[in-house]
């Protein structure tokens, strides 16, 4: 249950704080499985899994929630092979060739026949809501895959104003001052591994791993014009993470002394050993998230946010006057 990443969204204050209600609203969305001509469905299910029934576990303002994804698994090769061999078939039979739109129509056919008999495939999405800072953290290395959460959370509420956090300035600048030497910020230090991207396109990129980051080649890199892109860092010994440029974070690792009263309790059944690591993971990541934002410099506000989104435009140059 320990997010192993995170991609956090900012809500605007009028986010459903009440576990009650937000329960009878995925309620209305709960996940169903794929009958037999499914190809896919998706919807919200017990955090707890089998060990629960409730739509949301709530703990001290914090609503975790599950979307399921279950998918029929029909092999592209299986469909192709199939496919080739019915086309051959009629080319004998008909002497006649099969052209590209009733090659699409077969394929289609296909499909249609293997799906009561294909195996699925079921994928769970973790998410809170924190209600007290007014955020979303998705456990999602992909970006898009937590915008597939936050767009199903969105239908099934009708409305969730909810943004990627950002920081107030450039993250990758951040980052790379501090792989040439600037002070890290108070709890924070260098991990052993980063990434460092010219922004030129042919400027190159190295990768580095279980390196020292504060070694010499590191700043050559540096002063030759690369950026950092991706930094492993850890936080007063207590997560070790990789911060990428987009404020995501990665290879999410709680350390022993996090999880210490994990294992001196004995919890007597699942549901309560869960409760017990949700209640730590979120409590720490409480104190960790604003402590972050601070470092890279403050988070983006509303403006800058809307602005980032905006096409840039040129202002029209004017055409000289013909003498």
């Amino acid at each position: 249950m320990w997010f192993r990443n995170l991609q956090v969204y900012r809500l605007d204050d009028r986010v459903i704080s009440d576990p009650e209600v937000l329960a009878a609203r995925l309620q209305e969305d709960a996940f169903s499985a794929c009958g037999r001509m499914d190809m896919v469905t998706t919807g919200w299910a017990p955090p707890l899994g089998r060990h629960g029934e409730q739509l949301v576990h709530a703990a001290n303002g914090y609503l975790m929630i599950c979307l399921r994804r279950e998918e029929k698994l029909i092999p592209a090769g299986v469909v192709r092979q199939l496919l080739d061999d019915r086309v051959a078939d009629i080319e004998a039979a008909e002497a006649r060739e099969v052209y590209r739109r009733e090659k699409m129509r077969l394929k289609e056919e296909i499909i249609v026949d293997l799906l009561p008999r294909a195996l699925t495939r079921i994928s769970n999405r973790f998410a809170y809501i924190d209600t007290r800072n007014a955020m979303l953290v998705v456990d999602s290395a992909s970006a898009g895959k937590a915008e597939l959460l936050v767009s199903q959370l969105r239908n099934t509420l009708g409305r969730l104003p909810a943004t990627p956090l950002h920081s107030d300035k450039s993250l990758s600048a951040c980052m790379t001052r501090w792989l040439d030497g600037a002070q890290l910020p108070d709890g924070f230090g260098l991990g052993e591994d980063c990434e460092l991207k010219h922004p030129e396109p042919d400027g190159g990129m190295i990768s580095c791993r279980h390196q020292d980051l504060r070694a010499a080649e590191v700043r050559n890199h540096i002063r030759g014009g690369k950026r950092a892109v991706r930094l492993a860092m850890h936080w007063r010994e207590r997560l070790a993470f990789v911060l990428h440029e987009d404020l995501s974070i990665k290879r999410l690792r709680f350390e022993d002394i996090v999880r210490e009263p994990e294992q001196s309790t004995e919890a007597d059944d699942p549901a309560s050993r869960f409760d017990l690591d949700f209640s730590i993971m979120v409590l720490e990541l409480a104190v960790f998230l604003p402590q972050l934002l601070e470092a890279v410099g403050g988070e983006a506000g509303p403006g800058d946010r809307a602005a980032e989104k905006q096409p840039q435009t040129r202002t029209p140059v004017p055409e000289p006057e013909p003498a």
